[in-house]
């Protein structure tokens, strides 16, 4: 009986099977059944594929990969990949996830090797936050007198898609939130007779505090997770590396737009927001507490001075800052397939409403003392 022909896209081995055809668009047609039925035959339970002679890995490869291990954990095999080189390894980190299932257990490391990997990733992390930082600041005021790294009229969308589309729901808010300053502080001033310095309270919250930051956290939640969501989804289909090849900085096109739109809108959100918060607590003084409007506005005008608003309005600046580029820098640092970037949604979103209050509570240190 005549030997059996050798597959032409991959050969038998030892310790398992070589795969000699390249795996960009998923490889060959019958590549994925082949070698799956080569493994269920394969005497060990234990099968290395070795990568060695493949130069690149991209999605489609990865998926044909991952399809490959399921089959094996069907039929008992345990599979794992070796030889690959460095494109090929970063290929199987950013497009190679098995089916839960599979995963393997989490090896117990020692907690010095665990606090060590911490550290590290901490330090590099950190390294690749301060490069975006300042890569975003200058090419944000470059971006003045040079405006062809991005498209045309990306600053003006996004400026309506942050701030027209964001006024809603900050004016909605705003309204409650001057109603229950008022109704909140009403009680204890009526004690002492000193009713009318509801509106001093109320307006140098709202300009000073509240407006600012009430705006940030719905701005954090609504535009930055869109943010966030934009460039993760552009970083896991490749469209960033797409961008590269044609000579186009990711951080000039994607954040530069964003951030001079955020820039533009959250100061005039930050004192509408205001506004309205103070026009809220006013209906409340006039229809509970017998002021009159008069009354009411002469002396919020009077407690209100120019400090109070220049806090609120470099506040709001802090924190737009804060958001779009921490949206970015977990956007840009995706790595995996669609349920990565709802993972690094979050984490921006979790990171952006920190971030505002610890800046806010430095900032009030800083304008207070």
């Amino acid at each position: 009986m005549a030997a059996k022909k050798p597959h032409k896209d991959f050969t038998k081995t030892d310790t398992g099977f070589l795969i000699k055809t390249s795996l960009r668009h998923g490889g060959p047609p019958r590549l994925l059944e082949d070698l799956s039925k080569a493994v269920k035959l394969f005497p060990k339970v234990k099968v290395l594929i070795d990568l060695s002679s493949i130069d690149e890995l991209d999605s489609l490869g990865a998926s044909l990969l991952s399809e490959l291990l399921v089959n094996g954990h069907l039929v008992g095999k345990d599979i794992d990949f070796v030889n690959g080189n460095e494109a090929v390894e970063k290929g199987l980190a950013r497009f190679l996830y098995p089916a839960p299932e599979i995963r393997q257990d989490k090896v117990e490391e020692s907690i010095y090797v665990e606090l060590g990997e911490g550290a590290s990733n901490l330090y590099e992390s950190a390294g690749d936050l301060l490069f975006l930082v300042s890569e975003t600041f200058y090419w944000t005021i470059v971006s003045l007198w040079k405006s062809e790294g991005h498209r045309k009229g990306a600053i003006t969308a996004q400026a309506l898609a942050i701030g027209v589309g964001s006024l809603p729901v900050v004016g909605l808010i705003a309204f409650l939130i001057g109603i229950v300053l008022v109704l909140q502080t009403a009680d204890l001033l009526q004690q002492f007779g000193a009713t009318i310095f509801i509106a001093d309270g109320l307006v140098v919250a709202m300009f000073k505090e509240m407006g600012p930051l009430m705006t940030a956290i719905l701005l954090a939640g609504r535009s930055g997770a869109s943010i966030a969501a934009e460039i993760s989804t552009m970083t896991v289909t490749e469209e960033i590396d797409a961008l590269k090849t044609m000579a186009l900085n990711p951080t000039r096109f994607l954040v530069v737009p964003k951030m001079w739109g955020m820039t533009l809108t959250i100061p005039l959100l930050s004192m509408i927001c205001s506004v309205i918060g103070v026009f809220g607590g006013l209906i409340v003084a006039v229809v509970s507490l017998d002021l009159t409007p008069r009354a009411f506005l002469v002396e919020a005008a009077e407690a209100l001075v120019m400090k109070d608003i220049v806090t609120g309005f470099i506040k709001s600046l802090i924190f737009g800052w804060l958001i779009v580029i921490l949206a970015a820098f977990y956007g840009f640092r995706t790595k995996g397939g669609p349920e990565a970037v709802g993972a690094a949604t979050t984490k921006a979103v979790v990171a952006s409403l920190f971030a505002v209050i610890v800046a806010d509570a430095m900032l009030g240190l800083l304008f207070y003392l």
